[in-house]
């Protein structure tokens, strides 16, 4: 079809949803003033590991924005305790509203001031909004109603009686509390427009299945992969290694409510393994981490240290074959499994010869260390088909895979968790894959289509099965974008002494994302330039504590990994960071711990959190400067198109 003919195609689609001139004309007055908006408020979060409190009490704060502008609304009117109070309803209100109705020894009362309280603080949020863009977000249920409190004059003496009524009518038919809970919801709606989570949702903490439920629930988020994300994405595809590898983590951190209650995967056959094989064994380099939120009896820290080192060493069964399989991976010499003397006790590491600590090794066989007994491989079919029947799994890594991606640029931002492989002299590092050579955005790309193919690809193929590979050696590959270290040293940390093995090399990247050169380097290869353009990088924990700043490369990069996971507190000495990009530029705010959910309900407790600029917009910002801006100014050339067509007989209006 030629380009004339694709156009006319085009405008006639276009003409069924603006099917006159009027019409038309009307929708671009409508974009050119959305243009004209202030840009949306975007935040940023990355590394969460699992930890569900804290991260649902921060999207519920907003990240502290809800009580700022509960502080700017009424600090004059009303009382610390009863700002408190207010911004607990609005961050946990089915939990919260029963116990403020409980204290009250005049319930109409407390309802008329809490609903004035609610829609006077959810229109102060909502006034860089469009009211179509409000309507949208409130429930078909009660929208009219909510509709007319939030745009309500109640200054205007004739309507003043009117809006009372409704307010006396929601209390005297019951709906108080049905009104009170969706302005809270609203609220928190309205407070953040995007959110982004730059990668690692997955492992240590307790439920990282409970944070993907509240992604899956949010209303535009997206996510770039961390290594600990794609090692659960292949285990869900029924990788054996990366269940294995799953497994492993979640039993050295003992957080085995995340598979049993979390994902219905069972490990009682593990269990029955671990305790035939290991009953008798010193099992003790393989006891769990334990952070105290979870009690636990010397006998199942026990047992759960029993099925860790039976995990452990299938796992270094099977990363064996995984690594002849794919010598692209360039990882020959850490198939550790086969490079044991099991007479002497040694194992050859990085050319040299080490004592293992460890030698007990009941189901490897000497002549064929790699090989698996009968009994591992129906234990390991038996939790590949947990892994792969697990409904609430798919559903979580489907939408992983839908939403995410190793990286994402957008409104002038590079976002990814880990490193761009550089070599020492600052260059794009190049990796072989397949018989081509791929560096910087082309790695970048290849990565994300190969973690598809371990999903997609049809069952039983072998492209399936590389894919599946490659989710794993994304996981701790060498030059892995998502992981960006020389080796993952689990094999070394348990078996051998000498602290030397252990080190973890990190990319040079790390190393030069400290000059502003480099950062802009990798900017312009990902398609930005220019003052506003930034890196959102996780992945490395900030060493806060220890006064290292976030911002590197020349204030062009940032990175967001505060330590949000309770285990890496003490390393980082605060606990997490969100980063926020409104319409007057970036701000960094930093978490400090956070205790329970349910101290926050009850004592009113909140995350206190400060704010660092980290840049400011030489103007402010607005949906026109954004990739949505740019995508309404096509729209509005397309129109002025379709307008022509009209006026010129081209098409024809639908009157």
């Amino acid at each position: 079809m030629s380009e004339n003919g694709q156009q006319h195609r085009y405008l006639a689609e276009l003409a069924g949803r603006f099917p006159t001139i009027a019409s038309a004309a009307s929708e671009i007055i409508r974009i050119e003033a959305v243009l004209r908006l202030p840009k949306g408020t975007e935040h940023f979060m990355s590394d969460l590991h699992g930890e569900n409190e804290a991260f649902i009490h921060i999207l519920n704060n907003a990240s502290g924005y809800i009580r700022e502008k509960i502080d700017t609304v009424f600090e004059g009117e009303l009382t610390a305790a009863e700002r408190a109070d207010l911004a607990t309803l609005i961050y946990y209100p089915e939990k919260k509203l029963p116990a403020l109705k409980a204290a009250q020894a005049d319930l109409t009362g407390w309802y008329q001031r809490t609903l004035m309280r609610l829609i006077t603080l959810c229109r102060f949020v909502s006034s860089k909004h469009t009211r179509a863009h409000v309507r949208a977000c409130l429930p078909q249920s009660c929208a009219y109603v909510l509709d007319e409190l939030l745009h309500a004059h109640f200054e205007d003496h004739n309507k003043k009686l009117y809006y009372e009524t409704i307010v006396d009518s929601i209390i005297a038919y019951g709906r108080a509390d049905a009104y009170i809970l969706r302005f809270c919801e609203l609220i928190k709606r309205l407070a953040v427009d995007r959110l982004h989570i730059v990668g690692d949702l997955f492992d240590r903490g307790p439920r990282p299945d409970r944070i993907m439920e509240r992604l899956i629930e949010h209303h535009d988020v997206d996510i770039q992969w961390g290594n600990h994300d794609v090692v659960w994405m292949g285990a869900a595809a029924g990788s054996p290694v990366c269940v294995l590898t799953v497994l492993k983590t979640t039993l050295a951190y003992n957080n085995t409510d995340t598979l049993e209650h979390g994902y219905g995967i069972a490990l009682r056959e593990l269990d029955h393994l671990a305790q035939e094989v290991y009953s008798g064994s010193d099992v003790s380099r393989w006891m769990p981490k334990t952070d105290g939120r979870r009690p636990a009896s010397a006998e199942s820290l026990r047992r759960a240290a029993q099925m860790h080192k039976a995990v452990t060493v299938m796992m270094l069964k099977v990363e064996a074959e995984v690594i002849a399989r794919n010598p692209d991976f360039q990882m020959q010499g850490r198939d550790y499994i086969n490079r044991i003397d099991f007479k002497n006790g040694t194992v050859v590491c990085g050319g040299a010869v080490y004592p293992l600590l460890d030698n007990d090794f009941p189901t490897v066989d000497p002549a064929d260390p790699a090989a698996l007994t009968e009994r591992e491989r129906e234990v390991l079919r038996d939790l590949v088909r947990g892994f792969r029947h697990s409904k609430l799994l798919q559903r979580h890594v489907q939408f992983l895979y839908s939403a995410g991606s190793v990286y994402k640029v957008t409104n002038g931002n590079l976002l990814y968790h880990g490193a761009v492989p550089m070599t020492g002299d600052g260059e794009f590092a190049e990796e072989v894959f397949e018989g081509r050579k791929y560096a910087g955005r082309a790695l970048f790309d290849y990565c994300d289509r190969r973690a598809r193919q371990g999903y997609f690809a049809p069952e039983g193929s072998p492209e399936r099965t590389a894919g599946q590979d490659f989710l794993w050696y994304l996981w701790c590959g060498r030059l892995s974008p998502i992981y960006g270290r020389s080796a993952m040293t689990t094999f070394e940390r348990l078996y051998i002494a000498d602290e030397a093995t252990h080190r973890e090399i990190k990319n040079p990247y790390y190393r030069l994302i400290g000059k502003a050169e480099t950062a802009e380097k990798i900017l312009r290869e990902f398609g930005l330039e220019g003052e506003g353009a930034h890196i959102i990088n996780g992945h490395v924990p900030v060493r806060a504590v220890e006064g290292e700043s976030p911002v590197k490369g020349g204030g062009k990069l940032i990175v967001i990994d505060g330590g949000f996971c309770r285990a890496y507190h003490e390393k980082t000495g605060i606990a997490g960071y969100t980063l926020v990009y409104n319409s007057r530029g970036l701000t960094l705010r930093t978490h400090q711990p956070f205790e329970s959910a349910e101290k926050a309900v009850s004592e009113d407790e909140d995350i206190s959190s400060s704010s660092e600029y980290i840049y400011t917009t030489p103007r402010r910002l607005l949906v026109a400067d954004t990739d949505e801006g740019r995508e309404k100014r096509d729209l509005i050339e397309d129109l002025k198109l379709l307008v022509r067509a009209y006026r010129t007989g081209e098409l024809r209006e639908n009157l």
